[in-house]
């Protein structure tokens, strides 16, 4: 197999992340990835520019936005290709937050499991049900799944 040029088309980043090239412009406006312009006005991106799309790609499958995402990355180091430390540094800012992502699942999975699971649909027997509406005081919405931390209840 060849070895990649250090500097790649839009076609052939595409190619090689499964990122459309519109999704590659959209993420070059918003400042995720950036590009060299040859005197053709064709965009050249740096070879490094595929690690920084599967941190994003991945970011996004998990349910970060993009701007938790454009955040992180504004932390890697300019003028360089990030190292693996780099890299581990900025997943170490992630943690509590997709633990707590994580909780919120589970606790939507068990919630879900009990109604859905039961086949019954009966809203005597449902947990997230609100009887005449005296959750308001701990706020908008599904405050049964939320962490207490967050104002939620048990």
């Amino acid at each position: 197999m060849a070895k990649l040029p250090e500097m790649l088309s839009i076609g052939q980043v595409s190619e090689r992340s499964g990122v459309t090239p519109t999704a590659l412009r959209f993420y070059e406006d918003r400042g995720l990835i950036s590009a060299e312009r040859t005197t053709g006005n064709q965009r050249r991106y740096a070879r490094s520019v595929l690690r920084r799309l599967a941190f994003i790609r991945t970011a996004q499958r998990v349910g970060l936005s993009l701007e938790d995402i454009s955040t992180a990355l504004a932390t890697l180091p300019k003028g360089r290709t990030p190292t693996k430390a780099d890299w581990t540094r900025l997943a170490r800012t992630w943690q509590g937050e997709l633990n707590a992502r994580i909780d919120a699942l589970n606790r939507l999975r068990d919630k879900l499991s009990n109604c859905v699971g039961c086949g019954c649909l009966s809203l005597r027997a449902c947990e997230l049900y609100n009887t005449d509406d005296h959750l308001v005081g701990y706020g908008p919405g599904a405050v049964k799944l939320r962490p207490a931390a967050e104002g939620g209840i048990d």
